[in-house]
């Protein structure tokens, strides 16, 4: 007598959490270019988020140091003594703020402290206010946390600036969060110290969070470098997230920190040390380096973007038909591509993303990602050569739309 087994094939049903994200909008075009590249194609990337220039060499030897030294076992999980002490030093001699290590928690990038903050601040109903355009990732963080966001539309016009007033009229009894990013990614916008402060103030006076996302503080174009950790007398309703991915041009480095109440950051440490653990010890000597040593290349690096910006915003504007904000700051300009859809079969941001890289080979970034309908992102983080090559190919693309 023989049995026969019948295979029984069962749906893979996953947690109903990863269903209410998407993908990363930058890694999807960024992997896109990558399948043109591997064929031979010669693409011009304007996606990237990140520096063209090299990690300073002052940086690279600690790390080696550090290897050499067998420094390779785990540390506190949120960061060194050393390394706390380091983030501390640098935004009080820079913002003039002062905070404990046990206010202070470094992680694996400033992606992974967002994630951290938004996780031990958010829960199911909570509300959320985030400005449009967003950077990718806030939105799909707050709905993974189980958080609802109340977008707050900028005005172009007014170069995607946020005001307190914008801030205000969609506060409601449910909002627990502010998220803020300035300067912002994708538009490059600016919140004016004023409003940041009427901004912070408000929320103090209603019990609401603010998370200032400040990876791009050293990257201001207004004239001064600015932080909400100069608000001191408020510090017990905000957080500062900060990385040192485009400071110090260390994006694959993976290190970023997170500055607030005491409580607050114990929840972040609890969070990470159930996850990632410390940051990689190597990296943290790193940091320490680079927050600790000559700023020198930071404001190289600065003057640099300032010009590119300057090439690119230009080689935009001439153009007939782009319309382009001009960023104060960050490395990313927004330009408003609508005036092309309905020709040559573009009918959306998404589909003049899609003719600029598979016609034109510039891979840019889609506009929906970040909240809005009618433009591209295009990173400057490039050489000035790449600029006017990609202006070039876009000029002749849409002229011939």
């Amino acid at each position: 007598m023989s049995s026969v087994v019948t295979s029984v094939t069962h749906p893979v049903q996953l947690a109903a959490r990863i269903n209410r994200i998407e993908p990363s909008a930058t890694m999807a075009a960024v992997a896109e270019a990558d399948k043109l590249r591997q064929q031979g194609i010669d693409v011009v990337d304007m996606t990237a988020g990140e520096p063209h220039f090299a990690t300073p060499q002052h940086v690279k030897d600690a790390a080696i140091a550090a290897i050499v030294g067998n420094f390779s076992k785990y540390t506190a999980v949120g960061g060194t003594i050393e390394l706390k002490d380091a983030i501390r030093a640098r935004h009080a001699a820079d913002f003039k703020s002062a905070y404990s290590r046990e206010e202070t928690c470094a992680s694996t990038g400033g992606k992974h402290a967002l994630f951290n903050a938004i996780s031990v601040l958010v829960d199911h109903g909570d509300e959320v206010s985030l400005p449009v355009p967003y950077w990718v990732s806030f939105k799909d963080m707050v709905r993974y946390a189980g958080g609802d966001c109340v977008l707050l539309e900028a005005d172009e016009s007014q170069g995607f600036r946020v005001t307190s007033q914008m801030v205000e009229r969609l506060i409601t009894p449910k909002t627990k969060l502010i998220i803020l990013n300035s300067p912002s990614n994708p538009s490059g916008a600016v919140i004016s110290p004023q409003d940041m402060a009427s901004i912070i103030r408000l929320a103090h006076e209603r019990g609401i969070w603010v998370i200032s996302d400040e990876c791009y503080v050293y990257l201001n174009y207004t004239g001064k470098n600015f932080s909400v950790v100069s608000l001191g007398e408020y510090r017990d309703r905000f957080l500062v997230v900060g990385s040192l991915s485009k400071t110090y041009a260390m994006t694959g480095w993976r290190m970023g920190f997170t500055l607030g109440p005491a409580k607050v950051i114990s929840a972040v440490q609890k969070l990470q040390s159930q996850s990632t653990s410390n940051p990689t010890s190597i990296v943290q000597k790193a940091a320490v380096a680079a927050l600790a040593g000559s700023q020198e290349c930071v404001a190289e690096m600065r003057a640099e973007y300032i010009t590119l910006r300057d090439q690119i915003v230009n080689g935009l504007r001439a153009i007939p038909g782009i319309k382009c904000t001009m960023p104060e700051g960050a490395f990313y300009v927004y330009p408003n591509v609508s005036a092309f859809f309905g020709k040559g079969g573009a009918n959306s941001a998404a589909d003049i993303a899609h003719g600029l890289l598979h016609e034109a080979h510039v891979a840019t970034v889609s506009g929906e990602g970040f909240g809005t309908t009618d433009h591209v992102r295009i990173s400057y983080a490039t050489t000035r050569q790449n600029i006017d090559k990609a202006v070039q190919r876009m000029a002749e693309y849409f002229g011939h739309l």
